[in-house]
C-alpha cells in the first residue's frame, strides 16, 4: 500500500485526483497506475485500471488470476466490474469512498450472487494516509 500512495503522490503532482494502485503476483509486483483522466481525457483512466492495462501488457494475458490489487481508494463501479472481468482475486483498499465506492460503502458489487466471479476484499489498510492524500488534494482545490 505504500507505493499505491506514492503513486496517489504522483497523480496529485499532476493536478489528478490522487488514486494509486498495484498489482501484485506470486509476491511480485506486475502491474501499476495513478490516476490520469484529466491528462490523458480519458474517463476509464483510473489507478485500476492503469495497473490492469499494465499487469495484463506483462503476462500476455487479460486475466489477472491469482493476482492481488492493492489501491488507496475504494473501487468505483467502473473499476469493480473490471476487476471482476479480469478475474483478480483479492482486492485491498486503504480508504472507504461514501460517494461511489463499490465493494460495501455504496454498493457491494463484488457480494452480488448473481455475478460470476466474486473477488475477496479488505478495507481500511493504511486507511488514514490514504484519506489524508485525498483530503489534502480537495483543501488545496478548494483554496484556489
Amino acid at each position: 500500500m505504500t507505493l499505491a500512495l506514492a503513486l496517489a503522490e504522483e497523480a496529485a503532482n499532476a493536478g489528478e485526483v490522487p488514486v494509486g494502485a498495484i498489482i501484485v503476483k506470486n509476491g511480485e509486483i506486475i502491474g501499476r497506475g495513478s490516476n490520469a483522466p484529466i491528462s490523458t481525457h480519458d474517463p476509464s483512466a483510473h489507478a485500476e485500471i492503469l495497473a490492469m492495462r499494465d499487469a495484463a501488457k506483462k503476462l500476455g494475458n487479460y486475466r489477472l488470476v491469482d493476482c492481488t490489487l492493492y489501491v488507496t481508494l475504494e473501487p468505483c463501479a467502473m473499476c469493480t466490474g473490471a476487476i471482476q472481468h479480469a478475474r483478480i482475486a483479492r482486492v485491498v483498499y486503504g480508504a472507504a469512498d461514501p460517494k461511489t465506492g463499490a465493494c460495501g460503502s455504496v454498493v457491494n458489487l463484488m457480494a452480488e450472487p448473481k455475478l460470476n466471479h466474486h473477488t475477496e476484499i479488505s478495507g481500511g489498510v493504511l486507511a488514514s494516509a490514504c484519506a489524508a492524500i485525498l483530503s489534502n488534494f480537495f483543501k488545496s482545490r478548494r483554496k484556489k
